[in-house]
C-alpha cells in the first residue's frame, strides 16, 4: 500500500479526519515546530513509494500520524497565521482533485475554469464545476507551464525530447510551435512561462536528468511574437517558475536551485537588464547538508491586484510585498510531496488553487488575483 494512503487510512481509523485534516496533519509533520524527521520519508522531488521505505520507517511513519491525530488539538505549528490583506488566520486548504499521476502548473481560463498539467499522463487537465476532472487537450508531450496569450491561445511548454519548446495547443484548430531550438540546440525541459502584452512569451529551460552532452545550459528565453527565440539571461542556477510585474516592466523568476526570487528589468524588445536579488525565501530542503548550499526549491510564482508575490519553496506559499518584503509563510502541503505551483481563479480571482504531485487544493483569500491577465 502507498504510504501516504496507510497513513490516511489509519488517521480515518483514528477519529475520521477529513481531507484538510488529512492536510493539516502533513504540514504539521513538515512544519519547523513540527515532526521535521518525517522529510526523509517524503523527498522533495517525488512521491514516496513503498519500496523507497524500510518497514521500520513505514511503521515509524505510521506511529507519528498516530500520535499526530491523538494529540491534534496542540498541533499549532501548521495553522495558517493571519497576513493583513492577503488571508485571515486558520483558513483551510481543501483537496480537490488526488490520486493522479501528476498534477502542475495551474492557470484559471476565463470561460474555462481551472486547468492543470498532468505531465505524466501527457494531457491538461480541466476541473469541471462540480470538482471532476476531464481531459481538457490530450495526446501532449510532458506538458509544464502553461500561459494565455492577448489572443485568448493556451501556450504549453512540452518537456519530452524531440517536442521540448513552447507550443500553442489550445482553441483547436490554432495549434502552432512557437519555438523547439536555440541556434541549432534543442531546448532541455522547459519549466516556468509567462506571456506579455506584446505578444511576446518568455520560458525558463534546465537540462535533462542526466545532463545530455550537448545539453544547453540552464537560461531564460523570450519569444517574441512572430519572431525566434532569444535568450535573455544565463548563470542563474535553476530558473523555474517566473511572473511579470503588473505594468509588465519587471520580470521575476525563482531559482529552485537557491533560495532567491531575482528581478529583471525588461527593454522594449523584451531582453532583460539589471538583474538583482528581489527577495530571499525562508524554505529549506532539509536533506541537503549543513555543509553545503541551502536550497529552497523554489517553484512556481503568482501575483496579486497589489503587487504581492506568491512562490511555493520548502516551507510553503511565501507572501512577498511589491517591494520585496517577507510577510509570512501559508502552510501548504500537496499529500505526497511538497506543492509546485498555483494560480488564482474562481470569478472573483479570490482562491488559490495549488497543485502538486497528484493533488489539487483550493485555498479561499483575502488577495484578488491580479486582473490585467489569466496568471
Amino acid at each position: 500500500m502507498n504510504p501516504t494512503a496507510a497513513m490516511v487510512r489509519m488517521m480515518r481509523r483514528c477519529g475520521g479526519a477529513s481531507d484538510s485534516a488529512t492536510v493539516r496533519t502533513y504540514e504539521a509533520t513538515h512544519s519547523p515546530a513540527g515532526f521535521e524527521h518525517l522529510r526523509a520519508f517524503a523527498p522533495s522531488d517525488a512521491p514516496p513509494h513503498p519500496r523507497t521505505l524500510a518497514p521500520s520507517h513505514r511503521r515509524r511513519a505510521a506511529t507519528v500520524v498516530f500520535i499526530a491525530v491523538a494529540i491534534s488539538s496542540r498541533i499549532v505549528a501548521a495553522q495558517t497565521p493571519d497576513i493583513p490583506g492577503v488571508i485571515k488566520a486558520g483558513t483551510e486548504a481543501q483537496v480537490v482533485v488526488k490520486g493522479l499521476r501528476s498534477a502542475d502548473d495551474p492557470i484559471w481560463v476565463p470561460d474555462v475554469g481551472l486547468l492543470f498539467t498532468e505531465s505524466a499522463a501527457n494531457r491538461i487537465v480541466r476541473l469541471t464545476a462540480d470538482d471532476k476532472v476531464e481531459t481538457f487537450v490530450g495526446d501532449l508531450h510532458g506538458p509544464l507551464g502553461m500561459t494565455l496569450d492577448r489572443q485568448g491561445r493556451l501556450i504549453s511548454l512540452q518537456s519530452q525530447k524531440g517536442f521540448a519548446g513552447p507550443r500553442v495547443v489550445w482553441p483547436a484548430g490554432k495549434e502552432a510551435t512557437l519555438a523547439e531550438q536555440f541556434e541549432g540546440h534543442a531546448f532541455g525541459r522547459p519549466n516556468g512561462t509567462v506571456s506579455d502584452r506584446k505578444g511576446g512569451v518568455y520560458f525558463s529551460d534546465l537540462p535533462l536528468r542526466p545532463v545530455p552532452p550537448d545539453a544547453m545550459a540552464p537560461a531564460l528565453y523570450y519569444v517574441p511574437a512572430g519572431g525566434a527565440p532569444i535568450r535573455v539571461a544565463e548563470d542563474l542556477g535553476r530558473p523555474n517558475g517566473m511572473t511579470l510585474s503588473r505594468d509588465e516592466t519587471i520580470l521575476y523568476v525563482n531559482d529552485t536551485g537557491g533560495i532567491h526570487s531575482y528581478a529583471f528589468d525588461i527593454l522594449p524588445d523584451g531582453r532583460l537588464t539589471n538583474r538583482r536579488v528581489f527577495a530571499t525565501y525562508v524554505g529549506r530542503d532539509k536533506t541537503i547538508p549543513a555543509n553545503e548550499a541551502p536550497i529552497s526549491n523554489a517553484d512556481g510564482v503568482v501575483i496579486d491586484d497589489e503587487g504581492r508575490l506568491y512562490a511555493l519553496t520548502e516551507a510553503g506559499i511565501e507572501v512577498v510585498s511589491a517591494a520585496g518584503q517577507h510577510l509570512g509563510v501559508i502552510p501548504v502541503w500537496c499529500i505526497t510531496r511538497r506543492c509546485q505551483d498555483l494560480t488564482f481563479g474562481g470569478p472573483d480571482k479570490r482562491t488559490l488553487y495549488i497543485a502538486g504531485g497528484g493533488t489539487v487544493l483550493r485555498l479561499p483569500m483575502i488577495a484578488r488575483g491580479f486582473g490585467g491577465r489569466a496568471k
